[in-house]
C-alpha cells in the first residue's frame, strides 16, 4: 500500500522511514525544498501537492504531520486533487472541535477523515509510536494494519467517533504538563538543598524500580547527562495549546484540574520578563508595612 505523507520535518521524516521499513511505499511532500532534498535518497519525493496526488484508482491514504495552524490551508490546496473515499489522517496536534468540523466538511465531499492523536516524539516516530485514532469505525479498521505496524506493541487504539483521537491526545498532553512540572519542582528542591546531589544519578536510580519510573524521567536524566546544571539554558517554557484547550473543556464540564491548570500557569509565568504581578505585591507590602522595595539597577 502507498502512503502519501505531507510534512517531512523531524516527526514526518522518521515516520516515513518507519513506514518504509514496515513494507509500505511512502511518497512524501514538504513545502521546504531543503527538507525534500535531504530525504530524496530515502523515500520517493513529490515536488507539489498536485504531484503527490496524481490520479490513482485505489483508495488513497494521505497522512498529514504538519502544524495545526496550516491544516485548513493544506486541505484546501488538496481538495481539487482528491477522489471520493480517499482518507486524510491528521496526525498533528489539532483542536478536537476543529477536527470534528473538518470531518463533516470533508464528508460532504465523500472524503474520509481520521483525527490521530500521536505520541512518542521523534524517537517514537522512528521506532514505534503511541497512536489514538478518532473517526468512523470502518475507516479506522481499514487503517489499523498501518497504525499497528508503526506503533509499539499495544500502542494503538481506536478511541471513538470523530474528534475522539485529538481529544484523547489533548488530555494526554495536559497530563504530561502536570507530570513534567512535578519532576521539575522536585529537582528544584534537590538543587536548593544543602546536599550535592548528582541529578543524573538520581534520575537513573529513580528510573529503576521506583513508583515514579517513567519516560519523562529518562529524558530528564539524558538532559542532566548532557548538561548537569543546564548552563546557558533559559528557563522559558512554551506551550502548544493543548493544556489551554483541556482546561477550557474542564471548565465547560465542571471537572476540577488544579494540578494541570497550575502547570500551564507555570509555563506562562516562565515567559514573563516584566514580573508585573511581583512588582504589585512588592509595592503593596511597602505601602502597608514599609517593607523594602528593590529598585532596578
Amino acid at each position: 500500500m502507498k502512503i502519501k505523507l505531507i510534512g517531512l520535518g523531524k516527526m514526518g521524516s522518521n515516520l516515513a522511514l518507519n513506514l518504509k521499513e514496515n513494507g509500505y511505499e511512502v511518497i512524501g511532500y514538504d513545502s521546504n525544498d531543503k527538507v525534500r532534498e535531504l530525504l530524496k535518497d530515502d523515500i520517493t519525493i513529490a515536488h507539489s501537492i498536485k504531484d503527490l496526488l496524481k490520479s490513482e484508482n485505489k483508495r488513497r491514504v494521505i497522512w498529514l504531520l504538519i502544524p495545526s495552524q496550516i491544516v485548513d490551508k493544506v486541505l484546501e490546496e488538496m481538495l481539487p486533487y482528491l477522489n471520493e473515499n480517499d482518507i486524510i489522517i491528521d496526525g498533528g496536534n489539532s483542536n478536537f472541535n476543529i477536527s470534528i468540523r473538518r470531518y463533516h466538511y470533508l464528508k460532504t465531499r465523500h472524503i474520509d477523515f481520521v483525527d490521530l492523536g500521536t505520541s512518542g516524539g521523534t524517537d517514537g516516530a522512528r521506532n514505534g509510536l503511541c497512536l489514538m485514532a478518532g473517526g468512523e469505525q470502518e475507516v479506522v479498521d481499514f487503517l489499523s494494519p498501518i497504525f499497528k505496524a508503526v506503533s509499539v506493541e499495544n500502542g494503538f487504539a481506536y478511541v471513538g467517533k470523530p474528534g475522539a483521537g485529538h481529544f484523547a491526545k489533548m488530555v494526554h498532553n495536559g497530563i504530561e504538563y502536570g507530570m513534567m512540572q512535578a519532576i521539575a519542582e522536585g529537582f528544584d528542591l534537590l538543587e536548593a538543598s544543602p546536599f550535592e546531589f548528582n541529578h543524573q544519578q538520581i534520575t537513573e536510580m529513580w528510573n529503576h524500580g521506583s513508583v515514579i519510573e517513567s519516560t519523562l524521567l529518562k529524558h530528564a536524566g539524558q538532559a542532566f547527562k548532557n548538561n548537569p546544571r543546564f548552563t546557558n539554558i533559559e528557563g522559558r517554557v512554551d506551550d502548544s495549546g493543548e493544556g489551554m484547550w483541556m482546561i477550557e473543556e474542564a471548565l465547560k464540564l465542571k471537572v476540577s484540574m488544579p494540578v494541570i491548570t497550575q502547570s500551564l500557569y507555570a509555563r506562562y509565568k516562565s515567559r514573563d520578563k516584566n514580573h508585573f504581578a511581583e512588582k504589585v505585591v512588592a509595592a503593596m507590602r511597602k505601602e502597608f508595612g514599609g517593607h523594602a522595595v528593590y529598585k532596578k539597577k
